[in-house]
């Protein structure tokens, strides 16, 4: 088993990597106690060979490991990669590119929304994977000899996976249905966390803006003190206490000491007072800066039976089409379409129109109708009056 522990390694792999059309790369990272992850291993494989990179040893220089994930003439292949490629852009503030996710491809070739790299191997090479080094902590040095393995099976079985899937997209003609998923993979701004925008994330069920602008700045001073200390957002206030201390919004640390799901000594102490320092600047925000709620996109009383059948068009279409149907279309284009808003309609362009934008049209003109055929157990799309489509 190749495990690289020096730069000189590491870059004679990487220029031998660079020969191949393709890689596949997996990364092991530990984030529990730590607001950026920790990269403990790298796992990069090719048709010809797979390798584990010690990014812990000593004196290692990841800088050619890097330079092969922007090498334009190599595809890297990751399975649900968005974590694995935000930790390579925090340390390099490089993106991988190009990029395939066989997640990603799985949703248009009939594997359903977020198939397991587990599931995936079993599916296509019909192989049980180990995964009984899946807790592993891979910051301990040494790692036996299954840690290691299990580790490198990673990329090891990627490899005809990516083969396979690619294959498949390119009978079907669909490569081009998961450009958007993998462009959103291939953008800065997927992850880099403007604090601003961390209130976001936070589940509530206002629609108050004053509560909202309080959330924001509360959560605002979270993350950034999360992302300076290095610490989880939520190792020192959670979620609940921090929409509870935006719905009393306490002026001293005696009142903040009454929110019943806050540490106390979080109130007592420095942490109180930032709090309330946050808390006390809000009154000086004014109304217009106050954070409005989005305005929900209401469905018309009268379009609510279209509505409903084109949500069943689009799953009987999905079912049909092994895709996952998000990548059709959203239940806000459902609603839109239902409303006779087409202006920028998603599913009246490129693929999407042809899959589903075509036939949507057709049912919301009366053109199309939807029937239960008893004989064959199969729905049928027919014409008004006419033979079945």
């Amino acid at each position: 088993m190749d495990v690289i522990e020096t730069t000189g390694q590491l870059q004679k792999f990487c220029d031998e990597m660079a020969r191949h059309s393709f890689v596949t790369v997996d990364l092991e990272f530990l984030r529990e106690h730590t607001y950026y992850a920790k990269l403990c291993l790298i796992q990069v494989g090719s048709k010809s060979r797979c390798v584990i990179i010690d990014p812990l040893a000593e004196g290692i220089d990841l800088t050619p490991f890097f330079d092969l994930m922007t090498n334009p003439e190599v595809i890297k292949v990751f399975h649900s990669g968005r974590q694995d490629i935000e930790i390579i852009y925090n340390m390099s503030h490089r993106i991988p590119a190009p990029l395939f996710d066989t997640q990603i491809a799985g949703m248009v070739t009939g594997f359903g929304e977020s198939i397991s790299y587990e599931n995936l191997v079993a599916h296509i090479l019909h192989l049980k994977l180990d995964k009984s080094n899946r807790l592993s902590d891979w910051s301990k040095r040494p790692l036996n000899p299954s840690q290691l393995e299990y580790a490198l099976a990673d990329v090891t079985h990627l490899v005809p996976v990516y083969e396979h899937l690619k294959n498949k997209l390119d009978s079907l003609g669909r490569t081009d249905w998961i450009k958007e998923e993998i462009d959103a993979l291939s953008s800065p701004e997927t992850y880099e966390t403007n604090p601003q925008e961390a209130w976001q994330r936070i589940r509530h069920r206002s629609h108050n803006a004053r509560f909202l602008t309080v959330l924001r700045e509360l959560a605002a001073w979270r993350e950034a003190r999360s992302q300076r200390k290095n610490t989880p957002r939520q190792s020192f206030i959670k979620d609940e206490a921090l929409l509870a201390i935006c719905a009393m919004c306490p002026q001293t640390k005696e009142e903040l000491m009454q929110i019943r799901n806050l540490r106390r000594d979080i109130a007592q102490g420095r942490l109180g007072d930032e709090i309330v320092e946050v808390l006390s600047h809000i009154k000086d925000i004014p109304e217009k800066d106050y954070v409005r709620p989005p305005k929900l996109r209401e469905l018309q009383e009268k379009n609510h039976s279209l509505y409903e059948l084109l949500k069943l068009l689009l799953k009987i279409v999905s079912q049909n089409q092994g895709i996952v149907s998000r990548l059709l279309a959203s239940d806000e284009d459902i609603k839109e379409f239902s409303n006779f808003n087409d202006k920028n309609c998603a599913v009246l362009k490129g693929w999407r129109y042809d899959v589903f934008g075509r036939q949507a049209l057709e049912l919301r003109s009366g053109r199309l109708a939807i029937r239960f055929d008893p004989q064959t157990r199969g729905i049928v799309f027919e014409n008004a009056g006419a033979q079945p489509l």
